[in-house]
C-alpha cells in the first residue's frame, strides 16, 4: 500500500480510464500528471449499466485494448491497476488504500454513468477527496449546442452547422514520455482472470485477423485510411465491396483516438492536398452524426429504450422469434442482408450502408421492434456503443429526432445491386450464392438453378412485405390521432437471452 504523505512521497492522484484508452490528448491524463504521482485505475462495472452491460463483441475488445494500454503504460514506468466491481465501491477502495489526494477521469454521457459519476463525485468529496472531469470524447459538450431559443436540436443539419462552425482545430495534448509512479502500487486483478474472451465456443477466431485494438492500432487505422481510402471516400463510403470506410468506429468508441486528433489529421491532409477537401469534409460530416447521437442521448435518455416519436408507442409490432432468428443468422433468403449480418457474426463489424439496409428489413420487413435489433448489435457490434446504436436505430425505424420517414422502405435487391454492382459482397459472405451470375446475385431465386444452390428462399416477400408495412404505419398513425385510443402499446420482451446461441 502507498504509505502516508510526506515530503518524499506526496498523496497520488487516481486517473480512472474509461473510454478513453489512450495516452495522447487525453487531458485527464495529462492534468492529474501536472499534480502528483499518478495511480492509472480502470474498473469493470457491470452493475451500474443495467442491462446495457458490455456485450459479448464488446469484451473481446476491451480485453485487448487494457492489454495495449497496460503495455503502453509499462513503457513509461507506470501499471495499469484492474479492478472489478461498483466503480463507486472500488474507487473509495482504492481512494482510501492509497491515501489519494484526488482522482481525475474524462466524462462519460450514458445516463447510468452520468448518475454514477455524481455519485462518486459526493462520497468522495465527503472523505476529502477532490474530483476533476474533461472531455476527451467529444468536439462539444452536448449541453453547450443549443438553437436559438436555447433548446436541443433535433435535426441534424443545423445543429452540425453550429458545431462545426464554432469549432477551433487547437494543438492537440502530446503524450506524456514518462509517468512519474507512486510509493507503492495498490494490488490489482489480472486481465485475463475476468475471462473477457469468450472460449467454448470461441467465435472470435475472425476477429484478430480484421483488427488491432489499442491505441498503436487506431494510430495505423487511421494512417491507412488517410493514404488508401481518404481520396474517393464521398463515392466509395457506401460500397461493402470495397475498402472505403476509415473502421475506426470501435476505436472511437474506445476512445483509442479521439475526434479532435480526427479532426486534427484531417485538417492536416487537407492542407496538403486539396483535392481531399470534399472527402474530408464528408467523412467529417459522419464524425458530426456521432456527436449528435451523444447530443440526441444527453438530453433525452429514455431514447434507449423508447419511441422519441410517441406516435411509434402504438406500432402494431409482430413478436416473431422465428424470423428474428432467420435474421440474425444471416438466412432470410435476401443475400444483401445474409451478406451483413454472417459479416457481422464472423467480424463483430458489418459495413455503414449495409447496417441501414439490415435494420430496415428487421423493423419494416419483418415488422420487429427497433429494440430487439438494437440489442442485437449491442451484443455482436466491437464498436457498439449506446449513443450511436439507439440513435442509428430510431432513424431506421422513422421513430426518432431527424429520422428517415417510415414509408422510406429499402428494397433489399435494388440497394444491392447499386451499392454491390458485381456481386462480390454477397459472393464473399455468402457462399451458397459464390457460383451465381451478377444479374442473379441479388435475386438468386430468378436464377435457373436456384433450387440446387442451397440457400433459403426470401422469408417474406419484398412487396407484400412493403405494402403491409405501410398499412401497419397507417393504423399507427390513425391510432396515435384518436381522441379514444388507448395506453400505449409495450414492444415484446427482447430477445437478450438468445444472443450468441447459433
Amino acid at each position: 500500500m502507498v504509505t502516508r504523505q510526506t515530503a518524499m512521497h506526496p498523496r497520488p492522484i487516481i486517473v480512472w480510464f474509461r473510454q478513453d484508452l489512450r495516452l495522447a490528448d487525453n487531458p485527464a491524463l495529462v492534468q492529474a500528471l501536472k499534480v502528483g504521482p499518478i495511480i492509472p485505475l480502470f474498473v469493470l462495472d457491470d452493475v451500474i449499466s443495467g442491462i446495457w452491460k458490455l456485450g459479448g463483441a464488446s469484451r473481446w475488445w476491451l480485453h485487448h485494448s487494457l492489454q495495449s494500454l497496460a503495455a503502453d503504460l509499462e513503457a513509461r514506468g507506470s501499471k495499469l491497476i484492474v479492478r472489478k466491481g461498483a466503480a463507486e465501491a472500488v474507487i473509495a477502495s482504492v481512494a482510501a488504500e492509497t491515501n489519494a489526494e484526488a482522482v481525475y477521469w474524462n466524462r462519460l454521457y450514458e445516463p447510468y454513468a452520468i448518475a454514477r459519476d455524481a455519485q462518486i463525485k459526493a462520497a468522495l468529496a465527503a472523505n476529502s477527496v477532490s474530483t476533476h472531469s474533461f472531455n476527451a470524447s467529444l468536439l462539444a459538450e452536448p449541453w453547450t449546442v443549443k438553437t436559438g431559443s436555447d433548446s436541443p436540436y433535433r435535426v441534424f443539419t443545423p445543429f452540425w452547422r453550429s458545431l462545426s462552425s464554432r469549432y477551433r482545430n487547437e494543438p492537440l495534448l502530446l503524450a506524456p514520455r514518462e509517468m512519474r509512479a507512486p510509493s507503492a502500487w495498490p494490488q490489482s486483478d489480472a486481465i485475463r482472470a475476468w475471462q473477457l474472451l469468450p472460449a467454448k465456443p470461441d467465435w472470435t477466431k475472425g476477429f484478430a485477423s480484421s483488427w488491432r485494438p489499442g491505441e498503436h492500432g487506431a494510430h495505423q487505422t487511421m494512417v491507412n485510411f488517410l493514404d488508401l481510402a481518404l481520396d474517393g471516400y464521398a463515392a466509395n463510403r457506401d460500397r461493402p465491396d470495397m475498402a472505403g470506410t476509415s473502421r475506426l468506429s470501435p476505436h472511437l468508441h474506445w476512445g483509442e483516438i479521439g475526434p479532435r486528433q480526427i479532426w486534427h489529421a484531417l485538417a492536416t491532409s487537407m492542407d496538403r492536398n486539396d483535392g481531399v477537401e470534399t472527402h474530408a469534409t464528408k467523412f467529417l460530416t459522419e464524425i458530426g452524426w456521432r456527436e449528435f447521437a451523444y447530443h440526441l442521448l444527453y438530453h433525452f435518455p429514455q431514447m434507449t429504450e423508447r419511441n422519441l416519436n410517441p406516435a411509434f408507442d402504438r406500432f402494431p409490432w409482430v413478436d416473431c422469434e422465428k424470423r428474428f432468428k432467420a435474421w440474425s443468422s444471416g438466412r432470410t433468403g435476401y443475400p444483401i442482408v445474409d451478406a451483413g449480418m454472417r459479416e457481422l457474426w464472423a467480424t463483430g463489424y458489418m459495413h455503414n450502408r449495409v447496417r441501414m439496409i439490415t435494420a430496415s428489413f428487421l423493423v419494416k420487413h419483418l415488422l420487429i421492434p427497433w429494440q430487439h435489433g438494437a440489442r442485437w448489435f449491442w451484443d455482436t457490434l466491437l464498436d457498439a456503443d449506446l449513443a450511436n446504436n439507439s440513435a442509428s436505430w430510431q432513424w431506421v425505424a422513422g421513430s426518432g429526432a431527424d429520422a428517415a420517414p417510415f414509408f422510406r422502405i429499402f428494397n433489399p435487391m435494388i440497394q444491392g445491386e447499386k451499392f454491390d454492382p458485381d456481386g462480390r459482397y454477397v459472393r464473399n459472405w455468402v457462399p451458397e450464392l459464390a457460383g451465381v451470375d451478377t444479374k442473379h446475385i441479388h435475386r438468386p431465386w430468378t436464377a435457373s438453378n436456384f433450387t440446387s444452390l442451397g440457400y433459403a428462399p426470401p422469408i417474406v416477400d419484398h412487396v407484400r412485405a412493403r405494402s403491409q408495412a405501410l398499412e401497419a404505419f397507417k393504423m399507427c398513425s390513425n391510432a396515435a390521432s384518436s381522441p379514444g385510443a388507448s395506453g400505449p402499446i409495450v414492444p415484446p420482451p427482447t430477445f437478450r437471452n438468445r444472443v450468441r446461441e447459433r
